[in-house]
């Protein structure tokens, strides 16, 4: 497995996602590659939380 560079669909920056992620995906038994940089994935998880209440 190799880092693969993937392009963020939200900003459109292209991001590492990094052997070791890769690996943790697998391990929880992730099957798609993330689509969103690690900043945007944080927005969005804030997004998504500030909707509970």
């Amino acid at each position: 497995m190799a880092d693969k560079i993937i392009k963020c669909k939200d900003c459109g920056t292209n991001f590492v996602f990094t052997e070791s992620e890769q690996a943790f995906y697998k391990e929880k038994g992730f099957e798609n590659n993330p689509v969103r940089c690690p900043s945007c994935r944080r927005a969005k998880k804030q997004q998504r939380n500030n909707k509970n209440y």
